[in-house]
């Protein structure tokens, strides 16, 4: 059999405790065989639309061309839709509820190309229920796009206009106040702000950053072994956006920050010298 796509990127809030995920990807199994499905992640924490668009965004340009199978849907059973949108003139498909979720991956690979509306019940499964979508709906969808089924056989036309977009924060600079927001805390308790480097430019080589009573002073570093251990500092992450680290621990308990918190950047003055001794020569060290 040729399929039209070989791989589909599975991200969901589903976690790995239940069989959510197996389920969906035995549903896909059976449609569609021969389809590798690569999970991005299914740590996403529940109902948590903004921080499952954020993954999908990071992740978005290193994925291979073919489905995107997303899945974080508090609105699931409710009159929201579930949609299919295409970018790239078909180069990919991305699937999943239309909540914002897709719209900063769609809008990171250049913007959608025409959409659907997940309407042609004959593509999902039988359920005795409605929630559980990610089963009945967007695999049956997903494995369907595979096989080669053209995209408008899967529903309604829909205007890309229409779509639910994206909600993603902005800094914003108050004289030379930085107001920042942590868009993504990773395992290492690494904080990923809203903030291109440019915008710190003007601020120095030392920064002074404040969440809510907590106030610490780092450094501009070009990566985590230019800091000393446990000493804070910013650099540029792998997607070039702002990061702030602790090396070899957790700028998250540093700063006692989570998700959505804002933290403002500020100068924190100049670099401290440092003091350099020297010592004269001793005379068993005399030539």
């Amino acid at each position: 059999m040729t399929l039209r796509y070989d791989t589909i990127s599975f991200l969901s809030d589903y976690g790995l405790s239940d069989e959510f995920v197996g389920v969906v990807k035995s549903v896909i199994r059976s449609i569609a065989p021969e389809v590798v499905v690569v999970d991005i992640t299914h740590d996403v924490a529940p109902h948590d639309v903004r921080a499952g668009g954020l993954a999908l965004a990071r992740s978005a340009q290193y994925l291979v061309p073919g489905v995107v199978l997303a899945v974080v849907d508090p609105g699931v059973g409710s009159d929201r839709r579930a949609v299919a949108v295409e970018v790239g003139d078909g180069t990919s498909v991305l699937v999943g509820p239309d909540n914002g979720l897709l719209a900063p991956a769609v809008a990171m690979v250049g913007g959608a190309t025409q959409a659907v509306e997940l309407t042609a019940e004959h593509y999902h499964l039988p359920s005795a229920g409605p929630t559980f979508a990610g089963r009945d709906v967007f695999a049956p969808a997903a494995a369907h796009l595979c096989l080669g089924t053209d995209l408008s056989e899967l529903g309604t036309p829909i205007p890309v206009h229409s779509l639910t977009p994206g909600v993603v924060p902005v800094s914003r600079t108050d004289g030379e106040t930085i107001h920042s927001e942590v868009l993504w805390i990773d395992r290492f308790g690494n904080l990923q702000l809203n903030l291109d480097p440019a915008e710190m430019d003007p601020l120095g080589a030392t920064l002074r950053l404040t969440a809510g009573d907590i106030g610490r002073n780092a450094r501009r570093v070009n990566s985590f072994s230019d800091l000393g251990s446990g000493e804070l500092g910013v650099l540029v992450d792998s997607y070039g956006l702002v990061a702030v680290a602790v090396n070899r621990g957790s700028a998250a308990l540093e700063l006692s920050c989570v998700e959505g918190d804002s933290i403002t950047v500020e100068s924190g003055g100049p670099a401290p010298a440092i003091p350099v001794q020297l010592q004269p020569k001793r005379s068993d060290e005399l030539a």
